[in-house]
């Protein structure tokens, strides 16, 4: 299972927007300054915000608008999707990250 509903778990990004925002509500920057911590590049607004788009068209996040910024938040569904989500990541990869 590659795809766990709302989450392409082959490329991790909605996986990785999902797990950030389950942490706390962010901007699309914020988000993108967040993944280049983690996986140490940036990645392009071509990339973040069709991403997004495509969480909030499945019902997983919603955005509250303030001015030219839009906050985002996970909705109750992507409350539970982010966790059956994390319980895939950990059943797939939870051994390696023991070694």
């Amino acid at each position: 299972m590659t795809y766990v509903k709302g989450c392409d778990m082959r490329g991790l990004l909605s996986f990785q927007i999902l797990w950030l925002l389950s942490r706390k509500e962010m901007h699309g920057e914020e988000i993108a300054r967040e993944i280049e911590k983690r996986r140490g590049e940036k990645p392009k607004a071509g990339t973040i915000y069709p991403a997004l788009k495509e969480l909030h068209a499945s019902g997983l996040i919603s955005g509250k608008k303030s001015g030219k910024l839009i906050t985002y938040s996970l909705t109750p569904e992507g409350k539970h999707v982010i966790k059956m989500a994390r319980a895939y990541f950990i059943r797939c990869f939870g051994d390696i990250m023991a070694r």
